[in-house]
This record gives structure tokens, sequence and C-alpha cells, in this order.
């Protein structure tokens, strides 16, 4: 099992969400279940996916799941 905190990619996406949700705000509420949902959605996916494949068994299953990411 792998310690996804401590990795610069899965830290990183975490700050890629968090500015994702930040400029989200901003755009207009008539987009809030279109694009504004699918940039949130495919944002925080990233960081949910590394932590997913470290918990798998395998090195294999891992770099499956950071590829996905």
């Amino acid at each position: 099992m792998h310690n996804f905190k401590e990795l610069k990619v899965w830290q990183k996406s975490i700050e890629l969400a968090v500015e994702v949700y930040r400029a989200t705000s901003f755009l207009p509420s008539d987009e809030r279940f279109g694009l504004i949902s699918q940039m949130k959605r495919c944002s925080v996916s990233i960081p949910s996916n590394i932590a997913e494949g470290s918990g798998r068994g395998s090195g294999a299953q891992f770099k499956y799941f950071l590829n996905i990411s």
C-alpha cells in the first residue's frame, strides 16, 4: 500500500481541485448543472483515482489507477 498523501502528484491534484472550485464560483449560475458540474467532477476524480489505486494490492493496479487519473 502506497501512502498517497506523500505523493506530490496527489498534493498538486488537491490544489488543482481547490482552484477549480474557486474558479467555478465566478461562472454564471445557469451553468451549475452543466459546465461547472463537469469541471468539479473532473478535478475531484484525479486525487480520488490516485487514492483508490494506492489501496490496491499490487503495483500494477496502482499504476493502472495513476494512468486513469
